[in-house]
């Protein structure tokens, strides 16, 4: 994939932390046992002061171990979660999140979701209009056209998300476990997206526990490991590291 030196995504001083109650009563029964006691709050640091630089048409790979901040980091990058405060999240063009439907409305059609989510990347409807029959067919849902996507199963909502993105031409996309779902026929045609000039120029985030998968398309990879950016670089090194966590 072509690279630059234009930066697509900053990362300047990323932390997220999620707050939570110690303790949640369900049943009014509970809620009344426990009318004395106080709840405490307890706070889970998912991801502590990540900086890193992306340039425009990287494909870039992000592998931890569950629960080591990588989906939350992919989250942030896209804008679907806010930084604490002091972080800086800097991106350089459209983007969108491919995990499971992420930025659907679940009670909007396949139709009328093509349509938001087209005009959240900035096309317009005259444009949208022009795509929208490549983007029902690539994704196989001729059928679903005016079904609301609650009703999709995840395989169909991916087959969704993947079609938008590439017929949309977001400038970053984000694909997070994307290949982890579907039927082999869907993955072996996005897999041929990854490997044909689809995405030519653009900048794609790859979050996956295949290590394959990243190793054939990724040239620089982040490692994550309890919410800490532990590397970030050549993917085969990233790989050998990873293999290295207890």
């Amino acid at each position: 994939m072509d690279t630059t030196n234009e930066i697509s995504l900053s990362l300047k001083n990323v932390n997220k932390t999620f707050r939570f109650a110690d303790k949640s009563f369900h049943t009014i029964q509970q809620r009344l046992f426990n009318l004395h006691k106080k709840n405490k709050k307890q706070q889970l640091k998912a991801v502590k002061n990540v900086n890193l630089d992306i340039y425009k048409g990287e494909c870039i790979g992000v592998i931890g171990r569950n629960g080591s901040g990588k989906s939350t980091l992919t989250k942030i990058m896209s804008g679907a979660y806010t930084p604490d405060k002091g972080g800086e999240v800097i991106k350089n063009g459209t983007s969108l999140l491919l995990n499971l439907g992420v930025g659907f409305s679940h009670e909007l059609t396949a139709r009328e979701n093509i349509y938001v989510n087209g005009s959240t990347l900035g096309l317009r409807v005259k444009q949208i209009d022009e795509i929208f029959n490549d983007i029902i067919e690539f994704a196989e849902l001729q059928d679903f056209v005016d079904t609301k996507i609650k009703y999709y199963s995840s395989g169909m909502i991916q087959r969704l998300s993947f079609s938008i993105a590439i017929y949309a031409k977001a400038d970053i996309i984000f694909l997070d476990e994307v290949f982890a779902v579907g039927d082999d026929k869907f993955r072996n045609k996005a897999t041929k997206v990854l490997e044909e000039n689809w995405i030519q120029g653009r900048t794609a985030i790859l979050v996956s526990h295949s290590a394959g998968l990243i190793e054939k398309y990724c040239s620089r990879t982040i490692l994550m490991h309890k919410g800490e950016l532990l590397y970030f670089g050549d993917t085969k090194v990233a790989i050998e590291k990873y293999s290295e966590l207890a």
